[in-house]
């Protein structure tokens, strides 16, 4: 319970739903510690944050000053600690440097697990189709079992189909592994991969989300949580992936944020492979082995 109790203001903080990320750090900056904000007057808070947009101010301060993420911090910190979910902070040192470094990262990382996995050198993500393929679920399996027995960290979203064989070849290899989820950590999503976080969990490796206990798997969660799958790697690899498919969104994060994108070329006639054999066309690096990613590693 100690690091709960340590960064519950934190966590209060980070459950306040209308307030975007951008200027929750403002905030931060000017307070420095949300413990601060969270016993200020709502005429305090409209006094001290004049020099925000006057249109803005009052929403934010009724989001602030409201009692519902008050009154259920104490509930929901029973929970994080019946389930042994713990938080990490912007503000420690252990928080990624390659996270903080984004315009949006997260002000909390809920987790289970091996929380220094975060921190390991070099980390590559491999995602694809939910709707995957034999062809697919191989590929994912053989890479990510090979990476892992190199020392690379691979970062997937524990969802359906290729990510899940991606983590999987990291236990199958006994190595640590990082999942990405886009719900709070009291959910299972999808339900038939709870025997798999688990595995994850035990071979030292880690579940991470920056959503608190309760909030469910949405449509606007998961797309959001990609730019965290790309912001902790040095890279992605592809394995299959449709045209305007959500795995194209991670793609995406990945460019903005100067990272290097893979992609394993796929049958013509597999819609699974319009997406990676696109991205080749448009300069991702093609990949037919491992040695492909392993020399842009030791370079």
């Amino acid at each position: 319970m100690d690091n709960l109790e340590k960064n519950k203001y934190y966590i209060w903080f980070s459950y306040i739903k209308n307030i975007s990320l951008r200027i929750k750090k403002i905030l931060l900056d000017k307070y420095m510690d949300p413990s601060k904000i969270f016993y200020k007057s709502e005429i305090q808070l409209l006094d001290e944050l004049q020099f925000l947009k006057e249109k803005n101010i009052k929403n934010i301060v009724q989001e602030l000053v409201n009692d519902f993420y008050k009154n259920n911090l104490e509930k929901n910190l029973k929970i994080m600690n019946r389930q042994n979910i713990k938080v990490l902070t912007i503000e420690d040192k252990s928080y990624p440097e390659s996270l903080k470094r984004i315009y949006d990262a997260p002000i909390c990382i809920y987790y289970k697990g091996n929380i220094n996995v975060l921190n390991k050198k070099t980390k590559i993500a491999i995602i694809g189709c939910r709707d995957y393929t034999e062809y697919g679920k191989k590929l994912a399996l053989k890479f990510s079992y090979e990476l892992a027995k190199n020392g690379i960290i691979v970062v997937s979203g524990c969802a359906r189909g290729i990510d899940s064989f991606a983590h999987k070849g990291c236990i199958l290899a006994n190595t640590e592994t990082i999942a990405v989820l886009g719900n709070g950590l009291d959910y299972i999503y999808p339900p038939e991969n709870k025997e798999l976080e688990e595995e994850i969990i035990k071979n030292n490796g880690v579940l991470i989300t920056e959503y608190p206990v309760g909030t469910k798997p949405d449509k606007y969660t998961f797309p959001a949580r990609n730019r965290i799958i790309s912001a902790l790697s040095n890279g992605v690899l592809v394995i299959e992936a449709k045209n305007k498919s959500g795995t194209l969104i991670t793609v995406d994060f990945a460019l903005e944020q100067g990272k290097n994108i893979y992609a394993i070329p796929g049958n013509i006639f597999s819609k699974n492979s319009d997406g990676t054999n696109e991205l080749i066309k448009q300069g991702a690096k093609i990949v037919t082995n491992i040695n492909d990613i392993m020399e842009d590693i030791l370079n």
